[in-house]
């Protein structure tokens, strides 16, 4: 069953003879619990992909389905609900709120949603990530990788849909980068959870099921690894 489906996807900016088109005609599916690698040279495409995906930005044509719902069907009020409970984004550079607490950084998506926390499941996942000592400190008083660990739980809080992780490792050293994806790949592999990857890095793609190319904007490759 496909949880994500991206059909004729296109992105252009600008108009004329400036217009630049970041995505041409793209279309692939992803099965629900499949881990995916999205590779691609630097101004590919693949983060414009990317933002696509997550409800970020909005496309110039084709369509976005998250667990059947095409997400540019939606206003903006209800795209930014679908996207707060349905799609995790995990960024390079953490995105957390400096003057909230691990804690509350965490929990921050359930409490926007005005949704009680599950609090069993909130240990489990700051249990999981090495955050159980850490959720009364503030990000600044965290290492790099902590603080990474904590927008993975962010994300996760909501048990969406689909993680969007954008070069999730490309601020950290080689350890905490190992470290950040046996734990993205364990949730992965544990609670069936979808992930898609933007890397640049050729050790996380091998690691994935499928590895998908973009170039120029378009699917240059589309191959699995693993069955």
């Amino acid at each position: 069953m496909s949880i994500l489906q991206i059909k004729n996807l296109s992105k252009v900016y600008g108009k004329g003879d400036t217009a630049v088109k970041a995505l041409d005609d793209v279309s692939f599916s992803v099965k629900k619990g499949e881990f995916v690698a999205i590779i691609g040279p630097s101004g590919s495409g693949k983060s414009t992909l990317l933002h696509l995906l997550g409800g970020v930005d909005r496309p110039s044509s084709g369509q976005v389905l998250v667990d059947n719902t095409d997400i540019y069907q939606l206003n903006e009020t209800q795209l930014a609900i679908f996207r707060r409970r349905q799609i995790g984004l995990i960024y390079q550079f953490y995105n957390l709120i400096p003057i909230l607490t691990v804690e509350e950084n965490i929990t921050l998506p359930l409490l926007l949603d005005e949704h009680k926390v599950d609090q069993k499941q909130f240990q489990e996942i700051s249990s999981i990530l090495g955050l159980s000592n850490r959720l009364n400190h503030l990000p600044n008083q965290l290492s790099g990788g902590q603080q990474q660990r904590v927008s993975i739980g962010m994300a996760l809080i909501s048990n969406p849909a689909i993680i969007l992780a954008d070069e999730p490792t490309g601020n950290l050293d080689s350890k905490n980068s190992g470290e950040i994806m046996e734990l993205l790949k364990m949730f992965n592999k544990t609670f069936n959870q979808t992930l898609l990857v933007i890397t640049h890095d050729e050790r996380i793609a091998l690691q994935a099921d499928r590895v998908i190319e973009i170039n120029d904007g378009r699917v240059a490759k589309d191959e699995v690894i693993r069955p």
